[in-house]
């Protein structure tokens, strides 16, 4: 495409400018207007009209290094919030709630498909092993949506913090239970079962969790002395950058999670660094067009034909993930004895769900056959519609219920 990107580049920016403006102007979040911007000019909608969207698929495609970059920011923010001191100071009620939250989610999509496959007379081997791997990716939450919500609206008090947190943390928690859950459906596949010991199946995720923490780690690590070294700001802003692309990079061939690889760097550095309050401060003016772009081409890469494909089971799980997150963010901030706003909002707050996702439907194919594979590889994209539009606005009106929004941005 050469530079002919560059023209797609501003027009993406553009777009986010005046949907962000719009958005603000009606009081909703601004990413829901990216996120609409990039809908109502993608292919989808502004194609179905015109042949192709005035953001074009090859457009989309030609930008991608932005969704990678962006990711990377942004987990490496969130892994700023994972600082010890706020551990020491809270407990272990995080930890508990993520894993919670996390667990129901599958468990009540996974009871949730069985009944209706129960009373459609279809519970064999093969429908097991498929509910037991959509259930699965059900633990899966996009922490970018989050993120840019609290940042926004400035969000501050209990609720926030342990939002910030328990997003944090999904990550982990998620592949750990995917990785469990889909080991499972395997060992149920004979073929499969035969060739790889269960034991490997279960172990390979955590596998994936401890590289993905090693290379974070130590790129955490070099921030750190990097930092000590280089004191000027743009020094050390271009430090932050070069580590973030060489953390995703390393993650991704590594066939590690760049996300939770980012989150792991920034929570090194927010922990070890003393002038982490600065740099991090510096980052946020050097972040907002590529999270602008990023949802921007997010909103044009949803495709709203996938919706006549949802079904039954679809709406199951778009419904079951929801109920089964907030079940299990209120069972997990009783257990933590957390306080009682967290326990009444938290789970609400949990509702977006994105890349992760649609990476972790792609495992379908390795357990079920090109058909089927592509039947939850469509729920979780329309899932992935429905949350992200909806997502953002109930995390705000979450967070003003809680009394952690006192001021419109």
């Amino acid at each position: 495409m050469g530079i002919q990107i560059l023209f797609y580049a501003g027009i993406v920016l553009i777009i986010g400018l005046l949907f962000g403006k719009i958005a603000k102007a009606i009081k909703m979040p601004n990413v829901t207007g990216y996120l609409i911007g990039g809908l109502l000019f993608g292919p989808s909608l502004f194609g179905l009209i015109f042949g192709n969207g005035l953001i074009s698929a090859d457009a989309i495609a030609g930008l991608s290094l932005v969704s990678n970059v962006a990711l990377g920011f942004i987990a490496f923010s969130i892994g700023n919030e994972l600082k010890l001191s706020y551990f020491k100071r809270v407990g272990p009620g995080p930890i508990i709630i993520a894993t919670l939250e996390s667990l129901f989610a599958i468990l009540f999509v996974f009871g949730g498909i069985m009944i209706y496959l129960w009373i459609a007379g279809q519970v064999d081997n093969f429908h097991i092993r498929f509910a037991l791997v959509l259930a699965a990716i059900a633990a899966a939450t996009a922490p970018a949506a989050t993120l840019m919500v609290v940042r926004q609206y400035k969000a501050k008090g209990p609720l926030t913090d342990t939002l910030m947190s328990v997003v944090a943390l999904d990550d982990g928690t998620a592949i750990m239970f995917f990785g469990i859950f889909v080991a499972i459906a395997k060992a149920l596949s004979r073929t499969e079962a035969a060739t790889t010991p269960i034991i490997l199946q279960v172990f390979e995720p955590l596998w994936e969790i401890v590289m993905s923490l090693g290379i974070g780690g130590i790129l955490g690590l070099i921030i750190v002395f990097g930092c000590k070294w280089f004191t000027g700001r743009g020094n050390r802003i271009s430090l932050v950058v070069a580590a973030v692309f060489l953390c995703v990079y390393l993650a991704d061939i590594a066939g590690a999670s760049p996300l939770l690889a980012c989150m792991a760097m920034g929570a090194v550095f927010a922990n070890l660094s003393p002038v982490y309050d600065l740099v991090s401060g510096l980052i946020y003016f050097v972040t907002p067009p590529i999270y602008i772009m990023f949802f921007v081409l997010n909103g044009a890469d949803l495709n709203l034909s996938v919706l006549k494909q949802i079904g039954i089971v679809g709406i199951i799980y778009v419904v079951l993930r929801v109920v089964g997150k907030i079940f299990g963010a209120w069972f997990g901030a009783k257990i933590s004895k957390a306080d009682k706003v967290i326990s009444k909002y938290l789970g609400f707050a949990l509702i977006p769900q994105a890349g992760v996702a649609i990476g972790l439907s792609l495992v379908a194919v390795d357990i079920l056959d090109f058909e089927t594979a592509g039947m939850i590889r469509a729920i979780i994209l329309c899932a992935t519609l429905i949350y992200e539009l909806v997502g953002p606005l109930v995390t705000k009106i979450t967070l003003k219920k809680a009394g952690e929004i006192t001021t419109e941005a």
